[in-house]
């Protein structure tokens, strides 16, 4: 049996950053992130190469219009028009990235707003453990999409520190 990889992940002006983890995914599993990520030309080839160099060599030139093929594919028409004269795929992912996720100074400001978010973050008298739970998983996602190493240990120190007095252990099981 052979895998058949499911399609790129579309982006159509929302929640770019989860688009932006699938699509990185995407494109490693087709081997052509670092294609993206270094925008570099093959060395050219050899004197008197061998077949398997000619082959290979063909083979690295293609990836940068394979990894471009992934991107214009995983955008919607309205998106596509945005990265169409783009002549690399790391100059589109980086035209996507700064339109829709903001320069590195709004992406830090988001992450000052997003840990103080967290930081005030208390449970409701009406609320369950869960839900609670939930809320501060979605603060604590959106920080890690920006790229912010969260871990689960202060999530954790959190949710203990934060219970109010009334609960006690055994209502956390």
């Amino acid at each position: 049996m052979s895998f058949s990889p499911p399609p790129p992940p579309i982006f159509a002006g929302e929640n770019y950053n989860i688009w932006a983890v699938k699509m990185r995914t995407y494109l490693q599993a087709h081997d052509l992130w670092n294609v993206v990520q270094n925008d570099t030309e093959p060395p050219p080839l050899r004197a008197n190469p061998t077949i398997a160099q000619i082959w290979q060599y063909n083979e690295n030139c293609a990836k940068k219009y394979k990894a471009m093929s992934c991107l214009q594919s995983g955008v919607s028409d309205v998106i596509f028009t945005r990265i169409m004269a783009c002549d690399s795929p790391k100059q589109a992912w980086e035209k996507l990235k700064e339109e829709f996720q903001g320069s590195e100074k709004t992406r830090q400001q988001q992450l000052i707003n997003l840990r103080r978010d967290f930081e005030n973050l208390r449970m409701k008298e009406s609320e369950t453990v869960k839900q609670y739970t939930d809320r501060i998983m979605a603060t604590v996602n959106n920080i890690r999409l920006l790229g912010d190493d969260f871990s689960d240990q202060r999530v954790v120190e959190k949710v203990i520190t934060t219970l109010p007095e009334s609960m006690n252990q055994r209502s956390l099981l």
